[in-house]
C-alpha cells in the first residue's frame, strides 16, 4: 500500500473511532494560544491520555472531529522520513478538501521519531496552523531543545504523574470537604488510599496494577529510563558508575548530595572517573525526569548557586525501584512526596540550613517541615526549632509541619505553628495553607 493510502487509512480510522475512555486530570492547557504545545514528563506519566483528553474537551465545544487530525508516530504502519511528512498534510487535504487547513488542530504523538521532524513542524505552523500540540519521550524531546529547535514558537507544559486528588479520581473516591473526613469507613478508606500513594507512587498504569507486579513494572519504568533515555542518548559507556551513582542519589534523598563525597568513595575503588563525568550524570538523571534538586536558600544570589543542593525522585514508586526501605521507615518517601507535590505547583523552593534546617523553602515566606511522626519529644523539639529558625530569619510568622498522622495548632513565641497530616495536606488544590480555602480542623 502506498505510503498516502496508508496515511488516510489512520486519519479515517481516528475519526471513526471514539476517543477512549478517560479520566480527567487536574490541568488544562491553552488550546487556542498561537503557539505549539509541547507535552512533555516522565515516561508512563500520561502524556498521549492527556491529548485525548485535549481533544475530548474540543469535541464537547463543538468541533468538528474531522478537523482533528491525529497521528501516534510510534504506529508501525507509519515510515515516514522527515521530507515525506507533507504527506500528511495532502492526505488529509484530499479527504476533507472542505476544511480549512488553518482551522485544523494538530495532535502528533511521538514526533521525535521522525529524525529532522523540526523543520516539518515550523512550516506547518508559519504557514498552514496555529493549533499544534505535540507530545515525545523524554528522551530526545526535551524542553530545552524544543525550545532552541522552535524558537519561540511553542509553550512546553509537563505532565507529571498523578496528584493525590486525581489518584482518588482514578480510585473513584470522591471526598466531599470537610465532611466526609469525619465518616469513618470514607476515612479509612482514605488513608488506605494514601499510604498506597505513598508507597507505590502515582503513575497511572500502577493504581489498575496487582500489588505482588507493580514493583515489576516500576523496575521496568527505571530500566528504560536508564537505558533508553540516558544510557543510548548519550552514549554512556560506563554503565556501572551511572546505575552506582543514581543508587546513592536514592540513599540520600532528603539530604544534602555531596558529589565530591562519591567521587571520593569511587576513587577508594580504583574506579576512574571526573567529576565533571558525575555532574554530566547528574544533569542527564534531570533531563531523564528521574530526579529534581533544590538549592539552599541563600540571601547572595551568587552564594546560592554554588551552594549545597538536595535531590528528590520525581516519584516514590521509582525511588522504592532503586532504593530498599527497612520495615515502615517511610519518612524518606513523605518527604520526597511532599517535595514532589510542591514542585508540581512550579514555585521557588529551597531548603534552609543555618544554626538549624528546614525541609522546604517557598518563596521567602511559607517554610514547611516534613516528619513522618512527632511522638518522640526530642524530635518534635528539633523540627519545631528548625522550622522557628527559618522563620525568624525570613521574618515570617507561619509555619507548618506536615506528618503522616499527628495534628495541633499552636502559638510559640509569635509563631503560628501548624502540625498536619500529609493526607489532609494534598486534599487542598494549590494552596500551601488548607485554611486558605478551607476548614480541615
Amino acid at each position: 500500500m502506498r505510503k498516502k493510502e496508508i496515511i488516510k487509512t489512520l486519519i479515517r480510522e481516528f475519526h471513526n473511532t471514539e476517543l477512549p475512555q478517560i479520566i480527567r486530570r487536574h490541568k488544562e492547557i491553552p488550546i487556542n494560544s498561537g503557539k505549539i504545545i509541547s507535552i512533555i514528563g516522565p515516561r508512563r506519566s500520561g502524556k498521549t491520555y492527556f491529548l485525548y483528553q485535549t481533544m475530548d474537551t474540543l469535541t464537547k465545544e463543538g468541533t468538528d472531529k474531522r478537523k482533528i487530525l491525529y497521528i501516534n508516530f510510534e504506529d508501525e504502519r507509519i515510515n515516514l522520513k522527515a521530507e515525506e511528512l507533507e504527506l500528511i498534510l495532502q492526505s488529509y487535504r484530499e479527504l476533507y478538501p472542505d476544511i480549512n487547513l488553518s482551522e485544523t488542530y494538530f495532535f502528533f504523538d511521538e514526533i521525535q521519531n521522525i529524525d529532522n521532524w523540526q523543520r516539518f513542524l515550523r512550516r506547518l505552523y508559519d504557514s498552514v496552523s496555529k493549533k499544534i500540540f505535540i507530545t515525545g519521550s523524554n528522551s530526545r524531546l526535551l524542553s530545552q531543545e524544543i525550545a532552541t529547535s522552535l524558537r519561540g514558537r511553542t509553550l512546553a507544559e509537563e505532565i507529571m504523574p498523578l496528584s493525590f486528588n486525581e489518584f482518588l479520581e482514578f480510585k473513584n473516591l470522591k471526598i466531599v470537604l470537610p465532611q466526609d473526613l469525619y465518616d469513618t469507613a470514607i476515612r479509612a478508606k482514605l488513608l488506605n488510599y494514601f499510604k498506597e500513594y505513598l508507597i507505590w507512587g502515582s503513575f497511572p498504569e500502577i493504581i489498575f496494577q496487582p500489588e505482588n507486579i507493580k514493583m515489576r513494572i516500576l523496575q521496568e519504568y527505571f530500566n528504560v529510563m536508564i537505558y533508553r533515555d540516558i544510557i543510548e542518548r548519550y552514549s554512556i559507556r560506563d554503565t556501572f558508575v551511572l546505575k552506582y551513582f543514581i543508587k546513592r542519589l536514592a540513599e540520600t534523598v532528603t539530604k544534602p548530595v555531596s558529589i565530591h563525597k562519591i567521587y571520593n568513595d569511587l576513587k577508594s575503588q580504583n574506579i576512574r572517573i571526573s567529576k565533571n563525568q558525575l555532574y554530566e550524570f547528574l544533569e542527564y538523571f534531570e533531563n531523564a525526569f528521574l530526579i529534581r534538586q533544590i538549592r539552599k536558600k541563600k540571601k547572595s544570589v551568587i552564594k546560592e548557586e554554588l551552594t549545597e543542593k538536595k535531590v528528590y525522585f520525581i516519584d516514590n514508586g521509582i525511588l522504592r525501584a532503586i532504593k530498599v526501605f527497612e520495615g515502615e521507615d517511610y519518612g524518606f518517601l513523605l518527604e520526597n512526596l511532599i517535595f514532589r507535590e510542591l514542585y508540581r505547583e512550579k514555585r521557588d523552593l529551597y531548603f534552609y540550613k543555618e544554626r538549624r534546617e528546614c525541609d522546604f523553602l517557598i518563596e521567602e515566606k511559607i517554610p514547611i517541615q516534613v516528619c513522618y511522626e512527632l511522638r518522640d519529644e526530642e524530635t518534635k523539639k528539633r523540627e519545631i526549632e528548625g522550622l522557628i529558625d527559618c522563620m525568624r530569619y525570613y521574618g515570617v510568622k507561619e509555619g507548618t509541619i506536615i506528618t503522616l498522622n499527628d495534628e495541633d495548632q499552636f502559638n510559640m513565641n509569635g509563631h503560628e505553628i501548624k502540625i498536619i497530616p500529609a493526607y489532609k495536606w494534598l486534599l487542598r488544590e494549590g494552596d500551601v495553607f488548607p485554611q486558605n480555602k478551607i476548614s480541615l480542623k
